[in-house]
């Protein structure tokens, strides 16, 4: 099996998925819009996987995106509990494939989600911003198959927010992240990892980071009343 095999390079990878599967090279170019000369030369280790490659292969063939970007030579390392995670990897990780990519300058950090999702707080709490959140949360799932990181997350805030049972500050953050994921521009193009919407999963990040820094503050001042 694939995952058990190390240092396999992504040709040798890439023909033991397609032999599992019982998939051609031409069967796999129709699903993924790759032409089929380029896959062989990937297959048989003479063309660089590019990133948009790794991540369609991996869509396509039904396998965490990760592993396929660590045989293409991507200098990154998953904890073993990061491998069961919806994203398969932390934030932390993200950032790593980033900067081994060579594809993106400082201006994709996380420091620029959190831009965003600063200017999402005060219009969570809008008429207009509560709207949106309600209605068009829903088709923002459908549109991505429900596949997209922290889906699970997201849905549970969603839920949540819906019920309104919380403090306005939460309510505003957690707001921020859905808004975040319904409207925001991809500060990270999506073929980066697996099945894109990197920023969004480090905006889910950043805000399950703050939840409970907001409740451990809270308590501190009920103590001093």
């Amino acid at each position: 099996m694939y995952a058990n095999k190390k240092d396999q390079s992504i040709g040798l990878l890439l023909k033991a998925l397609l032999k599992e599967r019982s998939l051609s090279m031409r069967k796999l170019s129709a699903l993924t819009g790759i032409d089929t000369a380029t896959i062989s030369r990937i297959a048989n280790d003479k063309q660089q996987a590019k990133p948009e490659h790794l991540q369609q292969f991996a869509h396509h063939l039904g396998v965490p995106a990760y592993k396929l970007f660590k045989a293409a030579g991507f200098n990154f390392e998953m904890q073993p509990e990061q491998q069961h995670s919806d994203i398969h990897a932390s934030v932390d990780t993200i950032q790593e494939i980033l900067a081994s990519s060579n594809l993106f300058d400082q201006q994709y950090t996380t420091e620029r989600v959190q831009q965003e999702l600063t200017k999402y707080e005060k219009y969570a709490l809008t008429e207009e911003g509560k709207r949106i959140i309600m209605e068009e949360f829903q088709a923002k799932v459908d549109q991505v198959s429900g596949a997209g990181p922290f889906i699970d997350q997201l849905k549970l805030m969603h839920k949540l927010f819906c019920k309104n049972k919380m403090t306005l500050e939460e309510r505003s953050i957690i707001g921020s992240a859905l808004l975040y994921f319904v409207l925001s521009a991809d500060i990270i193009p999506d073929y980066v990892f697996p099945f894109g919407y990197l920023d969004d999963a480090i905006a889910v990040q950043l805000v399950l980071n703050r939840l409970p820094q907001i409740k451990a503050t809270a308590q501190q001042g009920d103590n001093q009343l």
